[in-house]
């Protein structure tokens, strides 16, 4: 989980100071050079997956959304505003934010998101060990419940549990290599409903583990890798060099991926398996 990045990627640049802030400023300004962009990438892809979802359960009802390492809850506020990734990276870069302390930040943003609520918004819960992080998404009103447990290190908790019972959509970004199957196993046995899990996973990081959990409660998974998504610039030569190390470990072709100097993601989709 973000708040305490054990990463499973030798030679991943951390930036564990920016992951538990106060809010979301320092994140964006040390990403910003790197071209951080995998929420952007992931944006359309949730937002359609959470409409599926919606089409299969039938009832009508918002299919409510576990987002997991959310950090500041940029997922939910990509997924359920009118709102871009260049626009967040704008807004919290700027000189009208950092003239404002925390608190008063985040009564500004609750009014900037409240502003941009989509239609079709859907309940989020966040997971993430940063309990800064969840307590400012929280507080702006991008989460509709937040939960600061580390599910790598013990079960999760009663009212996490309940929260899972009723989540129909998995997602995630950032975080496999810092969660691994504990996490989803300590999640899927809370669920109630069927559960899709939607997982961008960089290319140097093994996800079979995962897959094999999610079958063991029922669901397949399905990606294609020929699709690739990019996630940021590497910080510096040394992180490339050990990222093309291990995709090469892992049986991938760097060739105009890595090697042209980014982490790439995979997407990997898991749903129900058929009656």
């Amino acid at each position: 989980m973000t708040g305490d990045r054990t990463s499973a990627t030798p030679g991943k640049t951390r930036f564990d100071d920016i992951y538990n802030e106060p809010d979301p400023r320092a994140y964006f300004r040390r990403l910003a050079p790197l071209e951080y962009e995998i929420p952007h990438q992931a944006q359309a892809i949730f937002r359609r997956t959470r409409a599926d979802r919606a089409a299969v359960s039938g009832t009508g009802d918002p299919v409510t959304v576990l987002d997991l390492c959310c950090s500041y809850g940029i997922n939910a506020a990509l997924l359920n505003h009118d709102l871009t990734l260049a626009e967040l990276y704008a807004h919290y870069t700027g000189a009208e934010a950092a003239a404002l302390t925390p608190a008063e930040l985040i009564e500004h943003d609750k009014e900037f998101y409240a502003s941009r609520r989509r239609a079709d918004a859907s309940p989020v819960i966040g997971l993430d060990s940063a309990d800064r992080a969840v307590d400012y998404a929280l507080a702006v009103g991008l989460l509709d419940e937040a939960y600061a447990e580390n599910l790598e290190e013990r079960p999760a908790g009663p009212q996490l549990r309940r929260a899972v019972a009723h989540t129909g959509l998995i997602t995630v970004t950032g975080g496999i290599g810092y969660i691994s199957r504990r996490t989803f196993e300590s999640l899927l046995e809370s669920a109630r409903i069927p559960v899709w899990v939607t997982a961008f996973v960089l290319r140097t990081v093994p996800y079979q583990p995962v897959i094999s959990s999610l079958a063991d409660y029922g669901l397949v998974t399905e990606t294609d890798p020929s699709q690739t998504y990019p996630q940021r610039l590497f910080s510096d030569p040394a992180e490339q060099r050990n990222a093309i190390e291990q995709v090469l470990l892992l049986g991938h072709d760097p060739a105009g991926l890595e090697a042209d100097g980014r982490y790439y993601t995979q997407l990997y989709q898991s749903r129900p398996r058929p009656a």
